[in-house]
């Protein structure tokens, strides 16, 4: 065979259009997107659950309002400052990264702070997995399993931000490590949309669900669902303490 026989018949080895890169942005995105589908599957179980009850509470008369919107705003902020944080990575700005990454830290750690706080103030009012004093039980139920599902996201964010920060603090982090600091701030962006598409979730579905015959939600004006007990032959409920009228007795 000759010389330029044998050049033809040679195949050139297939080129990966990824680099080295974008393989890890590529890993990211793909757990991200399998993350998405166990939130929306919790969402959609939500959604479900809240639909076919006819005592499901209020969101914002049992959970409140300030707390979960300054929660919110906490983690709108950690996202800008993580952006910051990239960007001055992206330049050689090791001190931009150290200083935007702490706030970033920071903002994280604090909402975690805040949610311990909103829950050992819910159990102490009655409300459990297993309890929930304002209405259907299943509401207290879904609130821990989504909001505990996300926190652990928000833990898990903090842990992986620390280590970079910590990596920052020695002067190990150059300008080389933008791309590792980049795929981190995915993940951080996305806990935070997952955090507000949930609230939204939540908000929006307060007007869905069984009413009653007059139009409204069944519910008191407190935002509290009346509790359903088998009635007595007078008409009330003899289900304890708290007795509500459910008919009144025939003449």
């Amino acid at each position: 065979m000759s010389q330029v026989a044998a050049l033809h018949t040679a195949v050139d080895p297939a080129e990966s259009p990824l680099t080295p890169e974008s393989w890890g942005k590529l890993g990211m995105w793909m757990f991200l997107a399998g993350d998405a589908m166990s939130f929306g599957a919790l969402l959609a179980g939500y959604g479900a659950l809240r639909y076919g009850s006819d005592d499901w509470p209020l969101p914002s008369k049992v959970l409140g309002v300030g707390l979960t919107a300054f929660m919110t705003f906490l983690l709108i902020c950690s996202s800008m400052t993580m952006v910051l944080a990239l960007a001055a990575i992206q330049r050689g700005d090791k001190r931009g990264l150290r200083n935007f990454l702490s706030l970033t830290v920071l903002g994280g750690v604090m909402f975690l702070g805040m949610q311990a706080y909103e829950w050992t103030h819910l159990i102490h009012d009655g409300l459990t997995l297993t309890g929930n004093p304002f209405g259907a039980t299943l509401f207290g139920t879904t609130f821990f399993i989504i909001t505990g599902f996300h926190g652990a996201h928000v833990t898990g964010g903090v842990i992986y931000l620390s280590c970079y920060l910590i990596q920052a603090l020695r002067g190990r982090v150059s300008q080389g490590s933008a791309n590792a600091i980049e795929i981190a701030a995915l993940y951080w962006h996305f806990v935070d949309l997952v955090w507000i598409a949930t609230e939204l979730h939540r908000r929006l579905l307060v007007a869905l669900g069984p009413h009653d015959s007059r139009g409204g939600s069944d519910l008191h004006a407190n935002g509290e669902a009346p509790h359903r007990h088998p009635a007595g032959r007078d008409g009330h409920v003899e289900g304890g303490a708290r007795r509500h009228v459910l008919y009144a007795p025939e003449v």
